[in-house]
């Protein structure tokens, strides 16, 4: 049974010392490449920083997006470098709403770690409660931990979240500005795939970025149409907010697939249409290719 996604951070801080979990510092904007020094300057006691580009993503590509999933050998090798064991826990953090850290939960249970959890609130959160932070550089004993080839958690390729659209719910968790295709800052077409529902993660967070609780968390996803056992992918711009829109709908109990590729996979090619406003418009039929709809 794999732990629940989020913790409070009293609950983490009444962890710390001894066997508590190793903390990963996943702190990650897209642009800026300050997080390592961020890291050293102010830290959760202990944590080791995470790099999503190099650690938790595979090499850009137009065929794969701008965050591929990471090969299982690089994910374990960098595992290893966080100190993570057999039997290890592990949280993870950042301080921008969560999707970083979301990544590194989501491929750590993708690759069949499965007690890993997400900081509710982040680092604001351990902060606004008063809890302590060191600085300077972490190194831990090196780790032991044995990753797979990943598959533990679903996730789809572009035909696949087409199909999704078309019978289920594709959610495209970007700012809405971006899902309307009225401004594009990083990719090469503006818009979103037809038939996608906008459901950006900050929707599902209340006061200090922090989780809402289960009955009004249902009642937003409900809103764009999903609930338990309704079948449902969760995209963005290149797989990393959509992460933690995975975690959000766990924590409501609801199952999602992650699309890696996102945005960034689809709106390289020509062939598949894009859709502009505030509506979903008609979900496309699967785009056929050799791949069809299966995970990876």
């Amino acid at each position: 049974m794999s732990a629940p996604p989020f913790v409070a951070a009293a609950d983490l801080a009444a962890e710390l010392g001894g066997a508590g979990p190793v903390l990963l510092d996943v702190r990650w904007r897209l642009g800026d490449a300050t997080g390592r020094e961020q890291h050293r300057a102010a830290h959760l006691p202990g944590a080791v920083y995470v790099d999503l580009d190099a650690e938790l993503s595979a090499p850009p590509s137009p065929a794969g997006g701008r965050h591929p999933l990471p090969a299982a050998a690089d994910l374990q090798r960098a595992a290893r470098r966080w100190g993570l064991r057999a039997g290890s826990r592990a949280v993870a953090y950042d301080d921008a709403g969560g999707a970083a850290a979301a990544r590194a939960w989501w491929v750590l249970r993708w690759a069949g770690f499965e007690d890993v959890r997400l900081l509710d609130g982040g680092l604001a959160a351990w902060r606004a409660a008063g809890l302590p932070l060191e600085a300077g550089e972490v190194v831990p004993a090196p780790g032991d931990v044995e990753l797979g080839p990943g598959g533990a958690l679903p996730s789809v390729d572009a035909d696949g979240a087409a199909a999704a659209a078309a019978r289920g719910v594709l959610l495209d968790a970007r700012a809405p500005e971006r899902y309307r295709g009225e401004v594009e800052p990083v990719d090469p077409r503006a818009g979103h795939v037809p038939g996608a529902r906008n459901l950006p993660p900050a929707s599902l967070t209340g006061a200090g970025g922090l989780l809402l609780g289960p009955v009004e968390l249902r009642e937003r996803l409900a809103a764009v149409g999903v609930a338990p056992g309704t079948e449902v992918v969760a995209s963005c711009g290149s797989g990393v907010f959509a992460s933690l829109a995975v975690a959000q709908l766990a924590a409501a109990g609801v199952g999602a697939a992650l699309w890696p590729g996102s945005w960034s996979q689809w709106s390289v090619d020509p062939a598949r249409p894009a859709a502009t406003g505030p509506d979903p418009h008609p979900g496309p039929a699967p785009h056929p290719g050799p791949e069809g709809a299966a995970g990876r």
